[in-house]
């Protein structure tokens, strides 16, 4: 049987793989491992649970909900809410977990369900296993007084809103920002914390209807949101995707900011600021190989993690590192959040703009984006990738012409039969030749019918 928890918790077709009944049972066998387990105080354990404006996040979230109230769980019902604010809400409630309902960037019909520990906290994959091995188990079943009460987590948003103006080095006066909200999660606290943090705000993408989440707009489509940055001559916009845990930015050009960019620039303000803890930024093998020449030149080390943003925050937590992140926008700030919070991303990189009175088009001269070629090779055996000699020595003649201007990377899917085929180099034409030189290799050494039965 395949594990059911992914990278970011359990992830599908809303009531295609995740049903209402495969949801009451996850949030029963969470109510025993992350509640009744772990919880030593003698008192009811408790549980905060958030969701995306999805249409399924309703029924998602009521079955969840009676899940865990069945099992012996008070719960805090804290509405709409971004990833992050559900993560900060477990910390400050104290509650023993929570639940976010939410599939970030994914279409509307997806949804997902994805649980913190304790303190806000992301769950290891043991934990999610104890999880997935107790939903086999008969749930608990208390009675009478000792069900858990659902009550409305009114104060949610605004204790989130106060949390993130609390970490301004700046207030954002006289700044102008295009918000896009993705029609998703951030719709109502991002636009309201930019305000009291003083910017003129003009907001797109915050109309969610339960449908139209991350549709033509958002992280995944900068478009509208360059097209409204120069339409009201903004001085930057900042994109969200659906549960409002990634940031990307555009400058007052229209020109787009990305991950590695937003670290570069928030590095090296921490860094100037003596905040940067060990002079560290820890980033994946993704990242773009300028970022890593732009910080060993302002005195900045970066330590490479596996893609995925749960991998950069073990590595931040392994290292005691503050600061970290995904050329993707998954930004965490450790002295703040216990995950990627793209409102908080936005908020600090807009206060540097303010705080500098340079405008994010020079913030971002800070690195040099070396042109990168990502192809994805399908159908061939992801397997081999670290035993075939021919490959690797493709590697090698490759890697000896970039020398120090560039950099290769192969990568095989976690969940298809595919290899990312990755070239950095000085030219998009080099980075080009060298990448389509290295896929016909990994077609031909790796290709499916040369496996044997």
């Amino acid at each position: 049987m395949s594990r059911l928890f992914g990278t970011d918790g359990v992830r599908g077709l809303a009531n295609g793989l995740l049903t209402a009944e495969l949801a009451m049972q996850l949030a029963q066998a969470a109510a025993v491992v992350l509640g009744h387990d772990r919880n030593t105080n003698g008192t009811r354990p408790r549980a905060v649970v958030a969701r995306d404006p999805r249409a399924s996040g309703e029924f998602i979230a009521a079955a969840v909900e009676a899940g865990l109230s069945s099992s012996g769980i008070d719960v805090y019902d804290a509405g709409v809410l971004p990833t992050p604010a559900a993560a900060y809400l477990v910390a400050d409630l104290d509650a023993d977990f929570g639940v976010m309902i939410s599939a970030s960037h994914n279409p509307a019909p997806d949804n997902g369900i994805k649980f913190f520990a304790r303190g806000g906290q992301k769950l290891p994959d043991d934990v999610e296993n104890a999880i997935e091995e107790q939903m086999s188990k008969e749930p608990v079943r208390p009675v009478g007084s000792d069900v858990g009460r659902i009550q409305r987590f009114s104060d949610a948003e605004d204790r989130y809103i106060v949390h993130l103006l609390q970490t301004l080095p700046h207030r954002l006066d006289g700044l102008k920002v295009v918000l896009d909200c993705a029609h998703g999660a951030a719709s109502g606290c991002s636009p309201q914390v930019f305000k009291d943090a003083g910017a003129e705000v003009i907001v797109i993408g915050a109309d969610p209807d339960g449908h139209n989440i991350n549709d033509g707009v958002g992280s995944t489509h900068l478009g509208p949101l360059q097209a409204a940055v120069i339409k009201h001559g903004a001085d930057l916009g900042i994109a969200h995707d659906g549960d409002a845990d990634r940031c990307l930015a555009v400058d007052h050009e229209g020109t787009e900011v990305d991950g590695d960019q937003i670290m570069a620039i928030l590095a090296v303000a921490l860094k100037a600021s003596g905040k940067l803890a060990d002079d560290v930024l820890v980033a994946t093998v993704m990242s773009n190989l300028g970022l890593k020449i732009a910080l060993r030149e302002a005195g900045i080390s970066i330590r490479e993690t596996a893609v995925g943003d749960r991998y950069v925050l073990e590595g931040m937590r392994d290292g005691g590192f503050n600061l970290g992140g995904e050329q993707s926008g998954h930004v965490i700030f450790a002295d703040y959040a216990t995950t990627g919070d793209g409102v908080l991303t936005g908020l600090q990189l807009a206060a540097q703009i303010a705080l500098t009175g340079k405008p994010l088009k020079e913030l971002a001269t800070v690195m040099t984006k070396l042109p990168q070629v990502l192809i994805n090779v399908q159908g061939v055996d992801r397997s081999r990738v670290g035993s075939s000699e021919v490959l690797a020595q493709a590697v090698v003649v490759a890697e000896a012409e970039l020398g120090d201007t560039g950099r290769v990377l192969l990568r095989p899917s976690g969940t298809e039969p595919v290899v990312r085929v990755m070239v950095e180099a000085a030219d998009e034409a080099t980075a080009e030749s060298i990448a389509e030189r290295l896929v016909q290799v990994v077609r031909t050494e790796l290709a499916l019918e040369l496996v044997a039965d």
